[in-house]
């Protein structure tokens, strides 16, 4: 069950990588692609094309970082981030982000890790504030807590204009990331699902079309992610039920057979796969 002792942003631990001695759980899958610090560049523009982070000069301790967080070695990226200060924060957030959502089995340290997340991005934000990374992994971890501890409650404690206000700002810094678009859309499919169309309009500024026009903008900026297809597949179906039904499968479908180009769109493929055969 989720924690119900959130705390204010300010309050949230930014204690190191895990809040646990255990070790992370490691990916499932074999067949992960792998890469080492000299692959990683010649595929950055592919596995980067969701947020067009500049990469890691060749050489640099933090491309060895990006290549183990795209091989699925996520503790290990995300110790390696933390080394490096604020330089390496987007890697140590993205990976223990990324790890939280898909891998943690335990509800305690998945939000234990998302408010790790937040603050960390938070104080990076409140440094440079038009650093778009940071702005986005605060608004993906925000997301994720938000749905841990119930979209409703969190809506209640203002953590959903918190998560609004930072996309709609990565979307003016970076009109071209994709994953902004992605998140920003399934934020107003999501709020209209759980407080209905009138509601979330008025209370929220969501709005169904603007949902569906963030969808699209992002799949045409990004539209080899097996992440946001399901995203869009999903809003479909809490924005008009399954009147879209086969829509929202063909989405998955797209998803699933996407040759997945790195450890997070792996797992990403998966739940696709898991998706269609529910």
């Amino acid at each position: 069950m989720p924690h119900s002792d959130f705390k204010p942003l300010s309050l949230l631990s930014a204690s190191p990588v895990a809040t646990t001695a255990e070790p992370w759980t490691r990916l499932p899958y074999w067949d992960v692609p792998r890469y080492d610090a000299k692959s990683l560049l010649v595929h950055w523009p592919r596995l980067h094309a969701g947020h067009a982070l500049p990469p890691p000069a060749e050489g640099h301790p933090l491309a060895d970082g990006w290549a183990l967080y795209h091989s699925g070695e996520f503790e290990r990226a995300a110790a390696l981030g933390l080394n490096h200060g604020a330089q390496g924060l987007v890697l140590a957030n993205q990976a223990t982000a990324i790890y939280a959502n898909y891998l943690e089995p335990r509800e305690s340290v998945r939000l234990s890790m998302f408010r790790q997340v937040i603050e960390r991005a938070a104080a990076q934000v409140a440094a440079e504030p038009d650093n778009c990374h940071a702005l986005y992994w605060q608004a993906y971890a925000l997301g994720r807590y938000s749905q841990g501890i119930s979209v409703a409650r969190a809506l209640a404690q203002g953590l959903g204009s918190k998560l609004k206000g930072a996309l709609e700002q990565v979307i003016e810094l970076q009109p071209d990331h994709a994953d902004a678009h992605i998140a920003l859309a399934a934020f107003h499919a999501e709020v209209i699902d759980k407080v209905g169309t009138l509601v979330g309009r008025m209370t929220y500024g969501v709005r169904a079309e603007m949902a569906v026009e963030l969808f699209e903008r992002g799949l045409e900026l990004h539209p080899e992610s097996p992440g946001a297809l399901m995203e869009y597949g999903r809003a479909l179906l809490m924005l008009h039920g399954d009147a879209y039904l086969r829509e929202a499968t063909q989405l998955y479908e797209k998803a699933a057979a996407i040759q997945p180009a790195d450890a997070k769109e792996r797992l990403d493929v998966e739940l696709a796969r898991a998706g269609l055969s529910d």
